[in-house]
Parts: C-alpha cells; sequence; structure tokens
C-alpha cells in the first residue's frame, strides 16, 4: 500500500445516494420557485455542503430559501434512502480488504453526521465505520472545495496530508483534495472523468479500487 491512509467521500463513493438526493433537490427547490433540473442539481451542487445551495440560490435570485429548508429536504432524502439506497457497487469488497490488511481509512464527506449514519446503516456499512472514523463538514464549517474536512480528518487520524489519499467523484471535492495536498483518484461512475481533470488517477469501477491502491 503506497498511503497510511484512505479518506473516502460517502455519497456517490461509498453510499448511492446521488441520484436519490439530486431528483429530491432538483424537485424540491422547482416546488419552491427556483426551477432546477437533475442534471443542473448535479452540476452546480454535487459533493457540496447544504450552505452552497443556500448561498447559490442567494445569490441568482436574491431570495432566501426557507429557514425549515434543510429539514425539509433532510426529511424526504431519509425516507427515501429507506426506499431505496444502496451500497455503490464494489465499496464493500473494498473495505473489507482494507480492514483485512489492516489499512487506516475514514470517511470525510460534505454531509451531515446524521445522513451519514443513515446510510450507512441502510446499507450496512455502519460495521466498517465506528464514531472516529467518521468526518462531516459539520465539524469544520467550511466545506469542499475549502481542504479543512480533508486536513481535519488526516489530523484526527494521525496521517501526514502527504500519505493520504482521496476517493472523490465531485469537482469540489478533488478541488479540496488538490488543495489539501493529498493525492486524489477520481471516481467516474457518474461523473465524466474532464471535470475530475484535477485528479491523479481516474477509474470508473469501485471494485478496482483495491488493486489501484496497491500499484
Amino acid at each position: 500500500m503506497r498511503y497510511d491512509l484512505v479518506i473516502f467521500d460517502n455519497d456517490g463513493v461509498l453510499v448511492d445516494s446521488e441520484p436519490i438526493s439530486n431528483r429530491l433537490l432538483a424537485g424540491y427547490l422547482t416546488e419552491l420557485g427556483h426551477p432546477t433540473s437533475y442534471e443542473e442539481s448535479l452540476r452546480d451542487y454535487m459533493g457540496s455542503a447544504m450552505h452552497r445551495v443556500h448561498d447559490m440560490v442567494l445569490e441568482r435570485t436574491g431570495r432566501r430559501l426557507p429557514e425549515d429548508f434543510d429539514d425539509v429536504f433532510h426529511g424526504r432524502v431519509f425516507a427515501a434512502f429507506e426506499r431505496e439506497l444502496e451500497p455503490v457497487p464494489g465499496a464493500v469488497g473494498v473495505l473489507e480488504k482494507l480492514a483485512a490488511d489492516g489499512v487506516a481509512y475514514c470517511v470525510a464527506s460534505s454531509g451531515s453526521h446524521e445522513r451519514i449514519r443513515v446510510g450507512h446503516r441502510k446499507t450496512g456499512l455502519d460495521r466498517f465505520f465506528d464514531d472516529e472514523r467518521i468526518f462531516s463538514s459539520q465539524d469544520v464549517g467550511k466545506g469542499k472545495p475549502a481542504p479543512d474536512l480533508f486536513l481535519y480528518a488526516a489530523e484526527r487520524m494521525g496521517v501526514a496530508p502527504g500519505r493520504c489519499v482521496v476517493v472523490e467523484d465531485s469537482p469540489l471535492g478533488v478541488q479540496a483534495a488538490v488543495a489539501a495536498r493529498m493525492d486524489v483518484y477520481g471516481f467516474t461512475a457518474m461523473t465524466p472523468a474532464s471535470r475530475l481533470a484535477g485528479a491523479g488517477r481516474l477509474f470508473g469501477d469501485m471494485g478496482e479500487l483495491a488493486d489501484l491502491l496497491a500499484s
């Protein structure tokens, strides 16, 4: 293994939540008078913390989203997770291999702690992640593309940034990893490779990751 710590993004990398959450986000914004397509939601908000949604709507329209926007949205998302959410194909195998080999890993997500845990519990990934392996943008206040979350995760895990690799599927996440001076592998299952151009390596099948990390 070339790295001392593997830092996973969560949504779209470990749990197949991006289609669900972006479908619901586009629908809710449209309900509120901010017409948004699924494709536009992926383009503008995939991989970001919720404050980015508020900031971009305010910047574009001069109108603030309702105070209960986050609560309503997360309620819809969590209900949909219970019905639909699955792990990303290949993610379980990668985590099993890292655990068996004694390689340190963690998750660093723009999502809230509650969202991470709901998704892991539904998909069975909670068996791989105790509290000490879960980091959220809530912990640092400044989400991706700022490097703060990845640097915080590395510090808490006791590993120097230069010995970390980040697994990301969003342009914002790749930017954050590069800013943290960490290597980054871009997962292209949902994101065109051209949008993850800052990643050192690109791959489209999570089942390939364990071998890529060892090569």
